[in-house]
């Protein structure tokens, strides 16, 4: 089941983003791009999903609906 989190992304003086999240305690991740530091993201998130249900912690964030809003970052 895909599950919804909302990161915060910022760009750190020395040019990496860090990506954080108050829905999954534990995130984070840093890429040289939004790119790669939301696919870092989402990877985290997942290891720490299965560490949850490894142990048998429930896991209480948003399920994909059949609608939701999501902004894309594009480079120009």
């Amino acid at each position: 089941m895909e599950r919804i989190i909302n990161l915060h992304i910022k760009k750190l003086p020395e040019g990496v983003y860090l990506a954080t999240s108050d829905d999954v305690q534990g995130l984070v991740a840093q890429g040289r791009t939004v790119s790669e530091a939301i696919e870092i993201a989402r990877d985290v998130a997942r290891r720490l999903f299965e560490a949850k249900m490894e142990r048998e912690v429930p896991i209480s964030l948003p399920a994909v609906s059949d609608k939701f809003d999501y902004t894309l970052v594009i480079g120009t």
